[in-house]
């Protein structure tokens, strides 16, 4: 992308260039007292402009970036072009090329493994991965366009130790709802004998006991309970000590499926919901790339690119995606509120999918601050058929007596990730309605998620592998972006934080079957979303062809049918200091000339090697210019002043760190139409023109025939000489 000053000259040039410049005055100076021949001096000057002018060349191209896109967009959008211009400029110090041309991004400055933002194999016709600013004529709310990488925010991203368990193997493990001593085990330490204790649910979510035990528990006998703690000892006496996790044989749960068919109005898939506690769209991109890199170019996935937040934490957060309301809608659960009660009769969606036949699963680690019992009073009854909470109040005071993140030789989020393998496996392609949220890593702080980045992918492709997708709507999420870091005193880190991740993958036969849903909710990807909008989604799973028209004042739309345009963070039920999307306003052209300049000059760079074919292009006029800002409530938002995030507090003093402009403009000759959008860096006071974000909006016919066989590229910016 090119990169200009907006305002001034740029003082690295000028100071790169005063040192010659006064040089060649002085020799010529020189060379006049010698009286040489005029020839010779005017030869002599011809030769330094020569070399000054290159040299300005040659400044200009070492501030040139640009990225790439697989995927054609016709006489649209045209992305493919930046692999010709990296070809001559190179690429920067943060991406390069993969062998099939693919751009990638290091992840931010020393990571070898790549972020890919070039790539949405769910949105193959939808334009490049980052979003880019709608016009506001078409899109009321705009969202920005974030770098993962950007300048400021690198310096918060940084290496992570591995987590290393003991090498000596558990002897314990679970099989498809069996108890299985080791074979490893046996052969190294001989005959060993193994006692068994059950853990099962006390009276509410704040208390967990042992069952009767069993001793002598034998290698191969069924589980009694999910959860379990083991103590066992060898002939020579070596012991072992821990605690595990599976899934138990219930019959009941087993002929649900079979009792209670499934309607006809329902999709009938399965659903596996998996977020991570405080991850920005941009910190998944940072933290996740493998993980990243299989679901969005292997199976497909889809990102809501316009997803924000409704309110402060995870309370606000996952309420309104499992329940379809705001805490202040709901019967008060608070603990020190008069007359507060339990959450258990909240209209919870996996209730939903009980009654239609699926088994339920809900699993979130660090009960110590879990999501409906830090500061609400949480279920009297267990909310779903299968819980971890009681595994996790009894294991996370075990964790002193291992290592770090680790239970034994298995690090404790394998254990989490397993115990939904083994869901998989013990019910199969019966429906399920699972939604696991693991926060150990991300909570306090973002970059230990890369611990499990190798290990979540792998979990990812087994379940591909095995076909457990083919029948599975895949969601992976988070509730909101970091909130307690240093990042979130930036200004992106604000922006961040109301841009959680969250993305759909539907299995293959999904858009054969339903194509209008599927459609719509291609559609919805860059349209502002919500957490409703996803309880809703999760209604249309269980009753596709539930009937009325969609209102758009309602704040919760299934991203099954297609969301306004002319949606606003109001409309949404979003506070003006939790909403993401830009303020908008048109400006006089005439003031920012500069973004015009900058725009054309990029334009007539890319036909610059053909200009022996190709005229330099000129602007004839200016259609439109708008500038695009975070809202200053945003900006001036510091934090919630009480524990529940009813009440905001306004005294930040974060300033503005970009802006953007999008400008429709004419050039000539052949009345080219071009709508580009233009970043604004404030802090170095220059204007960012990046290729894959300007669009031809109209037609160019066979003015580009001269070049449009050998490089077809260029079509939408070259007019042919006549």
């Amino acid at each position: 992308m090119r990169i200009r000053r907006f305002g001034r000259k740029m003082p690295r040039l000028r100071k790169f260039l005063s040192s010659p410049i006064r040089m060649l005055v002085k020799k010529l100076y020189q060379c006049n007292n010698h009286r040489l021949p005029t020839v010779t001096i005017l030869i002599t000057a011809f030769f330094c402009l020569v070399f000054i002018t290159d040299v300005i060349k040659h400044s200009l191209n070492l501030t040139s970036d640009v990225t790439s896109s697989s995927g054609d967009q016709g006489q649209g959008r045209h992305d493919d072009i930046s692999h010709v211009i990296m070809a001559k400029y190179g690429v920067d110090g943060l991406g390069g090329l993969r062998e099939d041309g693919s751009r990638f991004w290091m992840n931010c400055s020393w990571r070898k493994i790549p972020i890919d933002v070039s790539y949405n194999r769910g949105l193959q016709d939808e334009g490049s991965y980052l979003s880019l600013p709608t016009r506001p004529d078409k899109q009321v709310c705009v969202h920005p366009t974030l770098d993962p990488c950007a300048p400021g925010i690198r310096n918060f991203d940084r290496r992570v130790d591995a987590v290393v368990c003991n090498t000596d193997e558990n002897w314990v493990f679970v099989q498809n709802g069996t108890f299985q001593i080791s074979p490893t085990a046996r052969a190294k330490y001989g005959r060993i004998t193994c006692e068994y204790a059950p853990i099962v649910r006390g009276k509410n979510d704040f208390s967990a006991r042992h069952a009767e035990h069993i001793k002598p528990m034998p290698s191969g006998a069924p589980l009694v309970s999910d959860f379990f703690k083991v103590a066992c000892i060898s002939p020579s006496g070596k012991r072992y000590h821990n605690i595990h996790a599976g899934i138990a044989y219930k019959p009941s749960l087993h002929s649900r499926s079979e009792d209670i068919p499934m309607p006809k109005d329902a999709m009938g898939y399965s659903v596996l919901m998996f977020g991570f506690d405080s991850v920005s769209r941009m910190s998944w991109l940072r933290n996740l790339p493998k993980t990243w890199d299989f679901f969005v170019r292997e199976l497909g996935g889809i990102e809501l690119n316009g997803y924000n937040i409704v309110g402060d934490g995870t309370v606000q957060a996952l309420l309104p995606i499992l329940t379809g309301n705001a805490e202040h809608d709901l019967p008060s659960s608070r603990r020190g509120d008069p007359g507060s009660v339990t959450v258990d009769d909240y209209p919870w969606v996996w209730q939903d999918f009980k009654k239609r036949g699926y088994i339920t699963a809900w699993a979130e680690d660090m009960s110590y601050i879990g999501t409906f019992q830090y500061r609400l009073k949480g279920f009297t009854r267990q909310p779903t058929d299968h819980s971890m909470r009681t595994y996790f109040m009894l294991a996370e005071p075990m964790y002193s007596h291992h290592k770090p993140f680790c239970l034994g030789s298995v690090p404790r989020h394998k254990v989490f990730l397993g115990w939904f393998r083994d869901l998989y496996k013990m019910y199969g392609d019966k429906p399920k309605f699972m939604f696991g949220f693991h926060s150990e890593y991300s909570h306090n702080d973002n970059n230990q998620l890369k611990k499990i980045d190798e290990d979540f992918s792998q979990f990812l492709k087994d379940l591909h592998s095995k076909g457990h997708l083919d029948k599975t709507i895949l969601v992976l999420m988070s509730d909101h972006g970091a909130r307690f870091e240093d990042i979130r005193a930036t200004a992106q880190g604000k922006v961040e934080e109301r841009m959680p991740y969250f993305a759909f993958r539907f299995p293959a036969d999904f858009q054969k079957s339903y194509p209008t849903q599927f459609k719509n909710f291609k559609t919805n990807v860059n349209r502002l979303t919500t957490p409703f909008d996803i309880h809703e989604t999760f209604h249309d799973i269980l009753n596709v062809s539930r009937s009325g028209r969609v209102q758009y004042h309602k704040r919760g739309v299934s991203l099954f049918r297609e969301i306004s345009l002319r949606r606003s963070c109001a409309d949404a039920d979003i506070k003006p200091h939790w909403c993401a999307c830009l303020e908008w306003k048109r400006v006089d052209y005439r003031v920012y000339n500069n973004i015009s300049s900058s725009v054309l000059a990029l334009i007539n760079n890319l036909t610059f090697p053909h200009r022996h074919k190709c005229e330099y292009l000129k602007l004839k006029s200016v259609v439109d210019l708008f500038r695009f800002s975070p809202n200053l409530q945003l900006l001036k938002f510091e934090k919630s002043q009480d524990l529940h995030g009813d009440i905001p507090k306004f005294s930040n003093t974060t300033r503005l760190a970009e802006e953007y402009f999008q400008i429709t403009m004419v050039t000539s000759p052949g009345e080219g139409m071009f709508e580009a959008t233009v970043k604004h860096d404030l802090e170095r006071r220059a204007l960012v023109v990046n290729p894959r974000e300007i669009s031809r909006i109209n037609r160019y016919g066979d003015s580009p025939n001269c070049i449009a066989g050998d490089f077809p590229y260029l079509r939408p910016y070259c007019y042919c000489k006549k």
